[in-house]
């Protein structure tokens, strides 16, 4: 199952910090945390598009742990346990509940890095060289 993962397109993405620390202390690599409201944050919707959906951050991101911090609206999305842990993981790592924002960890867990926001003029620049900084 890892190795079709691996050679798929589609990015691994992890719903639990807890077991994507555990692979980022195996496999020597920091964690890209992503926040998103995916069915109300235009930005994060256009972020999701732009920058994590390109080519160019699909081989960035096998140097990464991929690990995505969803808050919908429509609960409905995700399980109510799945919600209550994201807000446990957003009350420590997003406070101010700005949305998108990622955040950086290294594979002891520290955080090392943040970024917030995604300009309306869709550039991805910033991303690409926040990334780049943290890789």
């Amino acid at each position: 199952m890892a190795t079709a993962q691996m050679k798929s397109s589609k990015l691994n993405w992890h719903t639990n910090l807890e077991e994507a620390q555990t692979l980022s202390k195996e496999q020597d690599k920091p964690i890209l945390m992503y926040f998103t409201g995916s069915d109300w944050c235009a930005p994060c919707k256009m972020l999701k598009k732009d920058f994590f959906e390109s080519p160019e951050f699909k081989i960035k991101a096998e140097d990464l742990v991929l690990v995505m911090i969803d808050y919908p609206r429509r609960v409905e999305l995700l399980s109510q346990e799945q919600l209550d842990y994201n807000k446990t993981i957003i009350a420590k790592y997003n406070k101010q509940q700005t949305f998108p924002k990622i955040v950086m960890l290294n594979p002891e867990g520290k955080e090392v890095g943040r970024i917030s926001g995604y300009s309306p003029t869709r550039d991805t620049s910033k991303h690409f060289t926040f990334l780049s900084e943290h890789i």
